[in-house]
């Protein structure tokens, strides 16, 4: 019988790259998600869905910029997770997190730190994998960018490929719980206005970036490295105009 892996968030950008990683490794995904009919904020159809599960990857996410809507959903989806996994008997929960959530004050980070407390709090055994920010991030600016815009953060990241997350995180799920925090980033530190001037070249739109300076105490936590993977990181390979060419 093959282990069984919940992939909460399972329809997701990183969701689906795990679904799909857990089946190359000759385990059985089962989807966590609302079109699954599972909801992380009530817990409706949890204990059905964990049933026989042996490990949690929670990909979960709400797009939000909002710290009051990131913290209410992170709260509600970890605790449903973790007490549904104590029930269940799972062996192991992998929780995907963000590199400097603990030390940059973004609004939505507020939520995964409090993701992170409810983890480290728990009574299942816990992995939590932090990542930096995606190779899609400078295509979500642009998207949500104005008219002939695409507004940019001057802020230095180490983008990595969401594919190198989502094999970090089945490893981690096949593996013992470490009781520790892991980070992962991409291969080199990138300029995010100049990914974003990247993107839009990748897909032929003439538009104007506006680099957008990160003031207070959030700009001084970035510029001071905050967004950055630490010493002993785990590196992807895959750069950002690797993964925009397919390469």
């Amino acid at each position: 019988m093959s282990t069984r892996i919940a992939v909460a968030g399972g329809t997701g950008l990183v969701g689906r790259l795990v679904v799909d990683e857990v089946r190359r490794a000759g385990a059985t995904p089962v989807v966590v998600a609302r079109s699954a009919g599972v909801d992380l904020t009530t817990g409706a159809g949890l204990d059905e869905a964990l049933a026989g599960v042996d490990a949690v990857v929670d990909a979960s996410n709400v797009e939000t910029m909002s710290g009051k809507v990131s913290v209410a959903f992170f709260e509600a989806a970890t605790r449903h997770l973790v007490q549904a996994g104590e029930r269940a008997g799972v062996r192991h929960h992998v929780a995907l997190s963000i590199v400097g959530c603990d030390v940059v004050d973004l609004p939505y980070y507020l939520g995964k730190r409090r993701q992170e407390e409810l983890v480290t709090a728990g009574p299942v055994p816990w992995t939590i994998v932090r990542a930096t920010q995606f190779h899609e991030f400078a295509g979500q600016l642009v998207d949500r960018s104005p008219g002939p815009f695409a507004l940019a953060p001057r802020m230095l990241s180490q983008p990595v490929a969401a594919a190198e997350v989502a094999a970090l995180l089945v490893a981690a799920a096949l593996g013992e719980p470490q009781h520790a925090t892991r980070e992962l980033g991409g291969p080199r530190p990138e300029r995010m206005d100049r990914l974003v001037r990247a993107e839009l070249r990748r897909r032929g739109e003439r538009r104007v970036v506006v680099p957008l300076p990160m003031a207070g105490a959030v700009g001084r936590q970035v510029k001071g490295g905050g967004l950055l993977p630490g010493p002993g990181a785990t590196l992807g390979r895959q750069t950002f105009e690797e993964w925009a060419t397919g390469a």
